[in-house]
């Protein structure tokens, strides 16, 4: 029997899938990665503890259920989050800790990028916000701050690129994430020269790029021996963790569009055109030469809600934190839809579309006497979906949008999708089973094995089973308590700013 396994490096956690051929599951392990936050505009990973726990669950998921049913693994295909900055020295070693798309540390870089005529170049190239999270203004900010460090880099990679090179030994960067960049002209498939200069590197710095169902090498001998791989397996580059919950979804054309909510959040359309949008709101990153994935992200998805549960929530074992989390969504479950007019804005790391304010922070407002701990609950998790839905809605202005799909491990779980539907009042279609992620990495992987002829032959063939409809009494209150929210988003730019001023002192 033979199989097809994926391997997803996300942010907290690393997640690997067996499928056979006819995409069905075999087997499924994951393993957490913390994430550091030294300071509150930092946000850090260890490259070689992800490394580590990569190998740990693939061998896990290879020495439990697949040697011993005695599958043999055709291919291994990668997806992981985007915007991450790896510097390594000339030998390969990792300079300091990764830096993660939630680090806010170039703020100042981005900020001076964006009001400029060169900006808005940049952006026009690239498709990809000026905005911290970019890997421009995070080797700027290298640049600008670290000069011995800056001199001594020789590549400055992704943590997908670190980790592929860990196996294989070769430096790739799928276009995918390297759109992701903004160091990409995305109409090219090129480097951008401006953003190279900006960020004070050659193209040499960086890893060569290569389609998304590009073979990297052969894996390692000792990881073959240690995994009881066989030479021939095959090493696909694969793609950004968001490209593939897009495949993975099915999600292609006009009208639909899809929503994921992790530990950061997003909502994404499909089309063979990017998106113009003068406010510069929007990404537009590379599915393949000629597949734009575009949309917004927020910082402040399920992370948020992992962070409020650990403060507040009620451990019988410290380990159990989703358990826990279950625990708090039955008591959110008791409250009316908008909290009882609680508010929550979820700034704790900055923010990403639509607002694009690093300084943003996190908000509790309406409050009053009667709210207890079940409002703030439940309010906690309307302020993530109220940002969602504000992505949404500004989407709107470029594309209509009749149905959506979810995934994610925080989106697909009932209360959330049910929440999802009502505040956007349309119909939710989602997956229980599986992550879309992994899913758009097998409908990859059988499309280069040439189980499908195409890649739009293989999103025709996903069905979502799962259906939630929208609530209309729910959908009116939610807009009245987010009209309310959309505002403060705004207004409090200037006591953002401050505070998140008077945090750096």
């Amino acid at each position: 029997m033979e199989c097809i396994i994926t391997i997803e490096l996300g942010t907290n956690a690393v997640r690997v899938y067996a499928f056979d051929l006819n995409g069905n599951i075999i087997g499924s392990l994951k393993g957490y990665c913390p994430t550091f936050h030294s300071e509150p505009d930092y946000s850090e990973q260890d490259p070689d503890q992800i490394f580590i726990t990569m190998l740990y669950v693939l061998k896990n998921l290879l020495n439990e259920v697949l040697h011993p049913k005695k599958y043999k693994v055709l291919c291994i295909c990668f997806s992981s989050s985007m915007h991450s900055v790896l510097a390594v020295d000339k030998r390969g070693n990792p300079m300091g800790k990764a830096i993660t798309w939630a680090d806010n540390r170039a703020n100042k870089e981005a900020a001076k990028l964006k009001n400029s005529t060169l900006g808005k170049k940049i952006y026009s190239a690239t498709g990809t916000p000026l905005h911290p999270m970019s890997p421009l203004t995070k080797i700027a900010w290298i640049k600008n701050n670290e000069k011995e460090k800056f001199k001594q880099v020789s590549k400055f990679l992704s943590l997908k690129a670190y980790i592929l090179q860990q196996l294989t030994g070769e430096y790739v960067i799928d276009y995918s994430i390297a759109s992701a960049t903004g160091l990409l002209n995305i109409h090219k498939i090129k480097w951008e020269p401006e953003s190279l200069k900006f960020a004070g590197i050659t193209a040499a710095m960086l890893p060569d790029l290569v389609p998304v169902d590009t073979k990297v090498g052969k894996l390692n001998k000792a990881y073959q021996a240690s995994l009881g791989l066989s030479a021939d397996t095959k090493i696909l580059v694969g793609s950004s963790d968001g490209c593939m919950a897009v495949l993975g979804d099915g999600v292609n054309g006009e009208g639909v569009a899809t929503i994921t909510v992790e530990d950061s959040g997003a909502v994404r359309v499909v089309s063979d055109k990017v998106m113009q949008d003068d406010k510069q709101r929007f990404f537009n990153y590379l599915l393949t030469e000629n597949k734009y994935i575009s949309g917004g992200p927020t910082n402040n998805g399920g992370v948020i809600f992992e962070w409020f549960t650990r403060q507040f929530g009620d451990f019988k074992n410290p380990f159990d934190l989703e358990h826990t989390m279950l625990e708090l969504i039955n008591d959110a479950s008791k409250v009316p839809a908008g909290s009882d007019g609680l508010i929550f804005l979820p700034y704790l790391l900055g923010e990403r579309a639509p607002i694009w304010n690093p300084n943003a922070r996190g908000v509790f407002f309406g409050i009053n006497i009667k709210h207890e701990k079940s409002h703030f609950v439940r309010s906690a998790i309307e302020g993530i979906l109220y940002e969602i839905y504000s992505i949404g809605k500004t989407l709107e202005e470029h594309r209509t949008i009749n149905s959506l799909s979810i995934n994610g491990s925080f989106g697909t779980l009932p209360f959330f999708t049910q929440m999802v539907a009502d505040i956007y009042n349309k119909p939710v279609r989602l997956r229980q089973n599986y992550q879309s992620v992994s899913y758009g990495s097998y409908l990859l992987s059988a499309t280069e094995m040439g189980i499908y002829k195409s890649l739009d032959e293989a999103a025709k063939t996903v069905v979502l089973p799962d259906l939630a409809t929208p609530d209309k009494q729910n959908n009116k209150m939610y807009l009245k308590y987010f009209k309310i929210f959309e505002r403060l988003s705004t207004k409090l730019a200037s006591e953002f700013a401050d505070i998140a001023a008077l945090q750096h002192q």
